[in-house]
């Protein structure tokens, strides 16, 4: 065993953007026979300031037959509102750390203490294949530092040999027997123990179809690794897309839907003007670009990146909370912006974020018009805006706005009609007992009614004009507990807009 200590002595860390990284000395190893291992330890400390990402490169001989990373590091107690110590850790290749990610071979955050990699398999969040000679990095992402500094630990261990046999990956199919054109609700947003989740993708398809989904999308922390291992979850009654969350350091972003195994870059920060770039390379491997919980109150989880890039937003994430009404309001508020200045529309989607026990997958879920099930029919309905969100597959809405003289138009649409003429709004509801209907317009909540039944089914109407209202969205919410607050939300859809 070889031990290295490595000190980020007292030396002031000037950072000047998210890839703004520390190279610390090259780990080296010599080759060893087939079945011998070599293991090194070395250690460090990071001071507070640190830079987003340092590398710590391994210097990796011919022979070897797998890769093993341990490391631990010191979690100081701090003062109320100080954070404490949070490292994150994962491992390029010897192609580099260049940004694109050519070399990635995994990621694991903070969910991991540790992680191998060998041709025939790898640890759940890395990429198995050969470990092939050359100079490996090792990225260790200083997520919070105390101001006491954050003391290190990694030991890495190669094993020699030879090397199994790599596993050609098998994806699942981008179409699931559908029903026509019809309406298809879906979970966008889920981890499962490829990232910081503790299910199974067996056991999240095995809840989604209890939660009577038709789809849903993978979403793990920064790695394309489980990509491989959901084509068994897929099937005639499920289908299942393949995404990533972007997890940076100024907001989270889903590429919803992309090609199998297409990882997506995420070590940059709003100033650094590379956002762009990676959310056209979601578009090119087919995927949507969704921010996640825009407003979220964990550290890194607000939007910083703005939504000129954005195909959809989630505005409801997970169980519903102050946040998620700030992100609504937020959301409504670029509405209003579109709807005066005769612009595109960002539609609003809603997902479960569930990671384990008792997270509720499919709560919230999109319920997408799309002409089939299949990715591409999922994406167009959701990128039109043709979805509502509800809280589970109890609710279920019929939104409609119907013109004097018969025009009609459904949730995403526009109904054509002159600045004066009579327009008839009909919300009709089923499964939502004592719930409320709030129609929203561009002059804010013009119309709530009296609580739905018990038994939850109900008609709802209301008469307006385009010169009126240039667009209206229907909310239902549960009855209020105490104060004027609104209550939570059960379904949300997105607007219909009014006028030529």
């Amino acid at each position: 065993m070889c031990e290295d200590e490595r000190h980020i002595g007292r030396r002031t860390l000037v950072v000047t953007g998210a890839a703004a990284a520390l190279t610390l000395g090259s780990v080296t190893f010599a080759s060893a026979a087939d079945g011998e291992t070599e293991t090194r330890t070395i250690r460090g400390t990071l001071p507070t300031g640190s830079p987003d990402f340092v590398y710590v490169p391994v210097e990796v001989p011919s022979g070897v037959r797998e890769i093993k990373v341990a490391y631990t590091y010191d979690r100081p107690a701090v003062p109320a509102g100080t954070p404490g110590n949070a490292l994150d850790i994962g491992i390029f290749d010897e192609r580099g750390t260049e940004l694109g990610g050519e070399g990635f071979r995994g990621w694991s955050g903070g969910a991991r203490s540790e992680f191998f990699i060998r041709a025939d398999d790898a640890t759940p969040g890395y990429v198995p294949g050969p470990v092939r000679a050359g100079t490996w990095s090792i990225a260790l992402g200083p997520y919070t530092v105390a101001p006491q500094g954050l003391s290190y630990e990694i030991t890495i261990t190669l094993t020699y040999g030879e090397p199994g046999e790599v596993a050609r990956p098998v994806y699942p199919p981008g179409r699931a027997m559908g029903r026509g054109r019809a309406w298809y609700r879906g979970d966008c947003h889920l981890h499962s123990w490829y990232s910081d989740g503790r299910r199974t993708p067996a056991e999240i398809g095995a809840l989604a179809r209890a939660a009577g989904l038709d789809f849903i999308n993978t979403s793990e922390h920064n790695t394309h690794a489980a990509h491989a291992h959901w084509a068994d979850v897929a099937g005639d009654d499920l289908l299942v897309l393949l995404g990533e969350e972007i997890t940076t350091r100024n907001g989270h972003v889903v590429a919803l839907g992309t090609d199998p195994g297409t990882f997506v870059d995420w070590r940059y920060r709003a100033r650094d003007n590379r956002f762009g770039r990676f959310a056209r390379r979601i578009r090119r491997a087919g995927g949507l670009v969704v921010p996640a919980h825009p407003h979220a109150t964990c550290v890194g989880c607000g939007w910083r990146f703005g939504f000129g890039e954005a195909d959809a937003v989630e505005v409801w994430n997970g169980p519903y909370t102050p946040d998620d009404e700030v992100a609504l309001a937020d959301w409504d508020s670029m509405l209003v912006a579109s709807a005066r200045e005769g612009r595109d529309w960002i539609p609003a989607m809603g997902n479960s974020d569930a990671h384990r026990d008792p997270d509720v997958v499919g709560s919230p879920q999109t319920v997408v018009l799309a002409d089939d099930l299949t990715r591409e029919a999922i994406q167009e309905g959701i990128r039109a805006g043709r979805s509502y969100i509800a809280e589970s597959s109890k609710v279920s809405l019929d939104f409609t706005a119907v013109g004097g003289k018969g025009e009609h138009a459904g949730i995403g649409g526009r109904l054509r009609a002159a600045a004066d003429t009579p327009v008839t709004v009909r919300l009709e509801v089923t499964g939502a007992p004592r719930c409320t209907v709030r129609f929203v317009t561009d002059e804010g909540v013009l119309f709530t009614s009296a609580p739905l039944p018990v038994a939850g089914s109900g008609v709802v109407e209301w008469r307006t004009t385009p010169a009126y209202a240039a667009y209206v969205r229907a909310e239902l919410r549960h009855e209020t507990a105490a104060g004027p607050l609104p209550g939570a939300l059960a379904a949300l859809t997105n607007p219909i807009f009014l006028g030529r």
